[in-house]
């Protein structure tokens, strides 16, 4: 496949709480998201069975989290190039607003061909999570810094409640996870992640793009018939705490209140086993024909482009052995 990328536009304790297990929780049983190894303890997995997500406090160090920050920087003032790297801007902010900075800049995203930000897919700590719910062989599928701006009053810095598996042609969901990690203190005042916990037990929801008034970024669709209802959890999170969740679990961030820029960086991982699939005639198929339609614009794309294509060249094995993805 070609140089294809797409362009797109994440309370309640966020962490098991500390308690006794009665004897009978600890013979064995069936777990459906999340596997054998010996590293979740029994309350953990027993958690992400039934939330979809699970915050591991701590776990990236502050020294990884500052070498990714600075190389964000270079990014953003154009020093470094990284071949596919998408940049992002929010709809609200003008070409001739700033110039090349981290204030121009919403979102990198696709850079696994920056060798200083892809070492987050291939951090020990960060790997030995991930195995704990794709297995060993592990694929890096899509990878993001996150640098949510300041709202400009509009609102637009928010992300609608959406499923991340909308945007994957990959299956099984449940060898599939996302770590996010926060790169400083997030919470409610700058836009931190919520979450509806047990959503990951339902399916694929329809998405398209909310009708905000102050304008949706690119590619940020969300849920049209989510359940008003449903218990929400804010994810207050310090720098370094990592919040591993489901594909199908509903989630989306509100709006930075604050003048600072929110950082956070994410990759999802597949299990090497997953095998692609159409979306075509599913509700996926919005989704590819922007996704397509977007790389025939920039990059020239073939007709023949498809939403498998611009996957595959995305993934990066990051452990184990490759298989069909």
């Amino acid at each position: 496949p070609g140089p294809l990328r797409r362009v797109e536009a994440g309370a309640l304790p966020a962490h098991p709480t500390t308690g006794t297990i009665s004897s009978a929780s600890c013979h064995p049983q069936q777990f459906q998201y999340t596997l054998d190894n010996n590293v979740l303890t029994l309350e953990q997995r027993k958690f992400y069975e039934e939330n979809g997500f699970l915050v591991i406090k701590n776990l990236v160090p502050d020294a990884d989290i500052q070498r990714f920050r600075n190389e964000f920087e270079k990014i953003c003032r154009k020093e470094v190039k990284p071949l596919g790297l998408v940049v992002m801007r929010d709809v609200t902010i003008s070409k001739s607003e700033y110039a090349p900075s981290e204030k121009m800049t919403t979102k990198v995203q696709d850079f696994q061909e920056d060798k200083e930000l892809f070492r987050y897919c291939t951090l020990p700590e960060i790997l030995k999570y991930v195995e704990c719910f794709t297995g060993p062989n592990i694929m890096a599928m899509h990878t993001m810094l996150i640098n949510k701006p300041p709202d400009s009053g509009k609102k637009t810095s928010r992300h609608p409640l959406h499923q991340d598996l909308h945007y994957f042609p990959f299956r099984p969901s449940n060898l599939i996870v996302c770590a996010w990690t926060a790169m400083e203190h997030i919470d409610r005042n700058n836009g931190c992640l919520v979450v509806l916990p047990g959503t990951h037990k339902g399916s694929l929801k329809p998405h398209d793009y909310p009708k905000w008034e102050g304008g949706v970024n690119k590619m940020f669709h969300g849920i049209q018939d989510y359940e008003e209802n449903n218990a929400r959890v804010h994810l207050v999170m310090e720098k370094g705490d990592t919040v591993f969740f489901h594909p199908l679990l509903i989630h989306g961030s509100g709006q930075n209140k604050t003048q600072g820029f929110r950082k956070a960086i994410s990759c999802h991982f597949a299990s090497a086993d997953c095998h692609y699939i159409d979306v075509k005639g599913t509700s996926q198929e919005n989704i590819e024909k922007e996704v397509v339609g977007i790389a025939k614009k920039f990059h020239g794309a073939e007709n023949s482009t498809d939403l498998k294509d611009i996957w595959m060249f995305r993934a990066r094995l990051v452990k184990g052995e490759r298989t069909n993805l």
